[in-house]
C-alpha cells in the first residue's frame, strides 16, 4: 500500500497572529524510506547529523545547490504536494466566515458562491488597515481571535466594541453585521463549541484533496511524533472513519469525496524515517520562501528558484488575491459552504448554523 509521509511547519494552534511564525503549512510525499535514504546519500554523501533537517542545512550556502537538486528530484520523480497559508489572512477569512457570512445567510444570500467570501476576505486583509485604521483593524482581529477561543459574553462584547471602534462605515458590507447590528446569528456562530481558529484542519483538508487524486488505490499516511502533529493524527483519523458516500466540489481543480482512499495514519520517529525527513525539507523550503517573498526574513534558498520547481498541481497556497475575476472563475460552482457545514455537522462536531 502506498504511503504519504507528512511534515508540517509554522503550527501555533489557535494563535494566528503569532509575530514569529506568519506562515503555516505541510508537505506530503509518496516515497519509501528506502528511496528516501538513497536520495539523501546521493545529495548529501558526507552528512554526519543523525537526521536531515532543512533549517540546519539551509544556513550554509554550500548546501543550497544540493537542496535544490534534492527537491528537483523529489518533485520530478515522486508524487508530492505542499500547502502554505498566510495565517493572518486565514484569520481574516475566518472573520468573514463567522462574523459576516451568517448575517447574509439568514437573509438568503449564498456568500460562498463564486468565492465571494474569499474576495471579501482578500479586500479586508489588504485594504482594512488603511480604510478602518491600522491600530483599530489589528485590535479587531485580536478581539475576533480571542472571542473564537474564549466564547465568553465579555469577549463577544469586546468584539462588537472593537468593530464599532473602526471606521466601519468605509466597509459597511463587511463590518455592518457586527458594528451596526451586533448580529445574533454571527455571535452565535462564533460561540459554537469546539470551533477555533486552529487551521490544522484546513491544511489537512487541502493535502487530502491532492493525495486522493494522486493515489489510484488505498494509501496510508505516516508523520513525525511531534506534539503539533498529534492534532493532525486526530483529524486524519476522523476523516478515515467517516464512511458516508458524498462528494463536494471546492475549486476548479479540487473536490473531496467520502469515503476516502486513505485508510490508516501512524506516527513515527523522524530519526528512523528518511522519508519523513524529506517532507521536512519540502515544507521547510516552502515556508522559508514565503517568509522571504513577504520581506519578513532573508537568507536561505532563493525563493523564486524554489517555487519554480513546482508544477501547478504540486503547490497549494492560501494568500489574499485582488484578481477577483480569476478567483471567481476558479471557485465557480464551489460547494465550500455545504462542505463546511457537512464537516462540522458530520465529521468534526456540531453544525455552524
Amino acid at each position: 500500500m502506498n504511503c504519504f509521509r507528512i511534515d508540517e511547519s509554522g503550527y501555533t494552534g489557535f494563535d494566528l497572529l503569532n509575530a514569529d511564525q506568519r506562515f503555516q503549512g505541510a508537505s506530503a510525499i509518496a516515497i519509501s524510506d528506502e528511496d528516501a535514504d538513497r536520495l539523501i546519500k546521493q545529495h548529501f554523501p558526507k552528512l554526519q547529523a543523525p537526521e536531515l533537517k532543512y533549517r540546519a542545512l539551509s544556513r550554509r550556502e554550500a548546501n543550497h545547490p544540493r537542496l535544490i537538486g534534492l527537491m528537483r528530484d523529489l518533485l520530478s520523480d515522486f508524487r508530492c504536494v505542499t500547502y502554505v497559508c498566510d495565517k493572518r489572512f486565514m484569520l481574516t477569512l475566518m472573520f468573514v466566515d463567522y462574523a459576516v457570512e451568517p448575517f447574509y445567510y439568514e437573509r438568503g444570500f449564498d456568500f460562498y458562491a463564486g468565492g465571494q467570501n474569499y474576495a471579501m476576505a482578500s479586500m479586508l486583509h489588504m485594504a482594512g488597515p488603511t480604510l478602518l485604521g491600522k491600530p483599530q483593524f489589528e485590535a479587531l482581529m485580536a478581539a475576533f481571535q480571542r472571542s473564537m477561543k474564549e466564547k465568553s459574553e465579555e469577549a463577544l462584547r469586546d468584539l462588537v466594541a472593537a468593530a464599532r471602534a473602526t471606521n466601519w462605515m468605509e466597509l459597511p458590507e463587511v463590518l455592518g453585521p457586527l458594528a451596526k447590528y451586533a448580529a445574533p446569528e454571527c455571535l452565535e456562530a462564533i460561540s459554537t463549541p469546539d470551533l477555533t481558529t486552529d487551521v490544522a484542519l484546513i491544511v489537512l483538508q487541502s493535502l487530502i484533496t491532492r493525495m486522493e487524486v494522486m493515489s489510484e488505490g488505498r494509501y496510508r499516511v505516516a508523520h513525525d511524533q511531534s506534539k503539533n502533529l498529534q492534532t493532525y493524527t486526530e483529524f486524519l483519523q476522523r476523516f478515515i472513519d467517516h464512511d458516508a458516500n458524498v462528494e463536494f466540489r471546492a475549486t476548479e481543480i479540487t473536490s473531496l469525496k467520502f469515503p476516502l482512499k486513505l485508510t490508516a495514519v501512524e506516527q513515527v520517529d523522524s530519526k528512523d524515517s528518511p522519508a519523513v525527513q524529506l517532507a521536512d525539507v519540502m515544507i521547510g523550503a516552502a515556508i522559508e520562501a514565503a517568509n522571504n517573498l513577504a520581506g519578513l526574513r532573508s537568507g536561505g534558498l532563493d525563493a523564486e528558484q524554489v517555487l519554480s520547481l513546482y508544477a501547478d498541481d504540486q503547490f497549494i497556497h492560501m494568500v489574499p488575491s485582488i484578481d477577483f475575476e480569476e478567483q471567481k472563475r476558479f471557485r465557480q460552482g464551489s460547494q465550500s459552504g455545504e462542505l463546511i457545514d457537512y464537516l462540522a455537522g458530520n465529521v468534526f462536531g456540531p453544525k455552524k448554523r
